[in-house]
């Protein structure tokens, strides 16, 4: 049997083999984004969980217990920093429209032996659609565009990403920030983004805030963010993040003001419980918050982005999809300083954002309407590119007896 054959849609997936005494692990090792890692085919992987754990230990070359301090990953496919040791273990389903994808991604480390399973990659994710189209799951010939569903276990999410192939055969391809080049270009629409923390398009039931001083619109798309103008901080927008951070009375003052707005925001722990004061002084992921300023290099808005203890080289995805929105809302910090942007009519349609962020321009569609004097948001969308950098098989040369033999059980391909 051929690896081609292995990937048929009628097998729906590849298979494990042993080759030279040793298992082999079939792999598409691949970048989404601006992160990398590797994508496996659920199926094949022990349902024991301390073996499921052991075999991405390995194949990322990741310690198995405790932490080694300056691991390089040399006998496995990490990189190094978190954005490059993502693990997609994917599946599907049936629907009325054809197959979903359902992806579960594990997050490592590359000093530590702890895999996060609490969290998604809106980058990473956007390799999973080429995943599939060269798995043979999903058909796309030349001329035509795919929508693919693709459904997240870690959080719920579901998104439909969106590819086209010319009538030469070849992909439509999309240039990003911190990519350098052209690649298959993939929309990501992520569906019924609005209020996903809160319940709300605003948390805080208004347009515009002040808060310690500063006036601040607080949005819940994809993410809940605060969005304050550059200029209220004596900015720009368009400094760059390390003459930011090294801004102290900056960087407090910024502090305080999504401490206060996460606050106003009524955001929630995991276990539905409001968040004190000091959750969110101590939290790494919500609010998100921003800076804005006029564009000057032929975006539609420029930004600076904070996520929110750190800031971000670039613009992180749904942060993106959040201040497109923002961009559409009257009277927002976001609306009050976009530029180009058409306007919204009665019927729902794609409105592009083009967002300045310190790596280059990230593009962004948010499909929306007006309904009697008010904005609908039906899903928001983000454009990456991915590749597939190899694929093939990876050996397992220090296999526990116990994952060969649950691994054994799933394999076909014997020499």
């Amino acid at each position: 049997m051929t690896t081609e054959d292995a990937y048929s849609p009628a097998g729906f997936g590849p298979t494990i083999r042993r080759h030279s005494a040793v298992l082999e692990m079939p792999v598409h090792y691949m970048r989404g984004g601006t992160s990398t890692g590797i994508v496996v085919w659920e199926a094949l992987l022990p349902q024991d969980e301390s073996l499921r754990a052991e075999l991405l230990r390995h194949l990322m070359g990741v310690p198995q217990a405790g932490t080694e301090r300056g691991n390089r990953q040399i006998t496995g496919l990490g990189r190094g920093p978190a954005t490059s040791n993502k693990v997609f273990l994917m599946g599907v389903e049936q629907t009325a429209h054809g197959i979903r994808l359902i992806s579960t991604l594990a997050q490592l480390a590359s000093d530590h032996a702890g895999i996060d399973w609490s969290v998604n990659c809106g980058n990473m994710s956007s390799a999973l659609p080429l995943w599939a189209i060269d798995a043979g799951l999903c058909q796309l010939p030349p001329g035509q565009t795919c929508d693919i569903e693709l459904k997240n276990t870690n959080t719920g999410v579901l998104t439909v990403a969106r590819m086209k192939r010319d009538e030469h055969g070849h992909f439509t391809t999309a240039e990003i920030p911190g990519v350098t080049g052209a690649f298959p270009g993939v929309d990501l629409f992520l569906q019924s983004p609005v209020g996903n923390k809160t319940g709300a398009l605003l948390p805080t039931g208004a347009v515009m805030d002040v808060i310690a001083g500063h006036e601040v619109s607080c949005v819940d798309v994809a993410v809940p963010m605060v969005i304050a103008q550059a200029s209220s901080f004596g900015k720009t927008g368009h400094e760059s993040i390390a003459e930011l951070e090294a801004d102290l009375p900056f960087m407090e003052a910024l502090r305080e003001v999504w401490i206060e707005a996460g606050l106003k925001m009524r955001l929630r722990r995991r276990d539905g419980e409001l968040m004190s004061r000091a959750d969110i002084e101590r939290s790494e992921t919500i609010p998100k918050v921003c800076i804005v300023g006029a564009p000057r290099n032929g975006g539609n808005i420029a930004v600076r982005y904070f996520t929110p203890q750190t800031g971000h080289a670039s613009m992180a995805v749904s942060g993106g999809c959040c201040l497109a929105a923002a961009c559409l809302i009257p009277g927002t910090t976001a609306h009050r300083l976009a530029t180009g942007i058409a306007p919204l009519g009665t019927e729902f349609a794609d409105v592009e954002v083009s967002i300045e962020n310190p790596a280059g321009r990230l593009d962004a569609t948010v499909v929306a309407a007006l309904e009697g004097g008010e904005i609908k948001i039906t899903s928001a969308a983000y454009r990456r590119s991915a590749q597939i950098l190899m694929r093939g098989y990876v050996p397992l040369y220090r296999a526990s007896a116990e994952l060969a033999s649950a691994l054994t059980a799933s394999m076909v391909i014997v020499d």
